[in-house]
């Protein structure tokens, strides 16, 4: 990489030895994403030398930025700026970092992420009911798992508690004939399989409905391994293709709202708000914001109040009990014994 003159980077230098060295284990996608979002705010400051940018001219450039962008798009560009700033204080190519001295201005209203009511819930669950998405749709909405989580989830994380080993068993090994059920959601689809954050890799405990869906499900997978035979690809998936491949993120967007729409609700809906749906549920039915944060794996109660704040309400028990008094009734359910109450820390998960 060219380096400015006096050993000084310029803006655009600056952002792109970020986006080459200063983000490990990020993706590449990830990083196009911040080439995309940043590009506009290159072109009017990439050439200046950060000894002479000014706090003035960052914040004019967000300025026109923000006319034309989202809001939370406008707080991106802001940050990845600062970050990049301070990338190249860290490597003694800058001496200040203006961008840490602007607020982001006000973008542009996006389309604000929505949650189902009730009524709304319960006809996706029933139209959905016939659909491969089906056991998907059923354990994100009522254990709020990222879509990220749910496509990595593996058999071996679907746990049963045995009360005879008086341990936690894969469903594989254990079997459906238990009272209490739990998934680690440990994974995601991320590079390296990592979750979003430490704080996100959780054990939950399953309602019912969402147990029979994954019974459904299992019932589905092992027909389809046998018809699909030497084609089929083991990946110990949960969630998989009629020949075990791993679910498509646009494949789930464009069947989701294909259900959505033969409920009655319109296609305008995508799988992050299922996740939406099961904070909104829960938060109406009196759920304390500080659990609601745990079960979703945030990193704290702020950030759950900021992403879902239209879905918070005013506040008393955990995911699990509040989905299978909700849904008692609504959802098929084969089990009629005590549900499982509690999120299992990482620790608790060998019993």
């Amino acid at each position: 990489m060219e380096v400015g003159q006096h050993g000084v980077w310029t803006v655009d230098e600056a952002f792109s030895a970020w986006l080459k060295d200063g983000l490990p284990g990020r993706s590449e996608r990830t990083k196009t994403k911040y080439r995309q979002v940043l590009a506009p705010i290159l072109n009017d400051l990439g050439y200046i030398s950060l000894r002479d940018l000014t706090a003035r001219e960052v914040q004019a450039a967000l300025t026109v930025y923000a006319k034309t962008h989202a809001d939370s798009t406008v707080g991106i560009a802001r940050l990845s700026l600062e970050r990049a700033i301070n990338y190249a204080l860290a490597h003694g190519k800058a001496s200040r970092n203006v961008a840490a001295l602007v607020e982001a201005p006000e973008g542009q209203e996006g389309r604000p992420s929505k949650a189902m009511t009730f009524d709304q819930a319960i006809a996706v669950l029933k139209a959905a009911e016939e659909s491969r998405l089906h056991g998907y749709i059923v354990v994100c909405l009522m254990t709020g798992v990222r879509t990220e989580e749910a496509r990595a989830l593996l058999w071996s994380h679907v746990v049963a508690w045995d009360e005879d080993a008086g341990a936690w068993r894969p469903v594989t090994e254990a079997g459906w004939e238990h009272e209490k059920f739990a998934v680690y959601v440990w994974r995601s689809v991320r590079k390296k399989g990592e979750t979003k954050t430490q704080r996100s890799r959780r054990s939950i405990s399953l309602p019912q409905a969402a147990v029979e869906a994954l019974r459904k499900e299992e019932g589905r997978q092992a027909a389809e391994r046998e018809r699909a035979g030497k084609k089929w690809e083991d990946h110990g998936l949960f969630f998989c293709s009629s020949h075990g491949k791993p679910f498509d993120a646009g494949n789930i967007r464009r069947k989701l709202k294909v259900i959505t729409a033969s409920a009655g609700l319109g296609s305008n809906w995508t799988p992050r708000e299922l996740r939406h749906t099961f904070v909104s549920l829960l938060s109406e039915s009196g759920v304390p914001v500080e659990e609601i944060a745990r079960l979703v794996g945030h990193t704290s109660s702020r950030t759950t109040e900021t992403v879902y704040r239209k879905e918070l309400r005013p506040t008393i028990t955990a995911g699990a009990e509040v989905m299978d008094v909700r849904f008692a009734g609504t959802v098929q359910a084969g089990h009629t014994g005590s549900p499982a109450t509690t999120a299992d820390s990482d620790e608790e998960q060998a019993g």
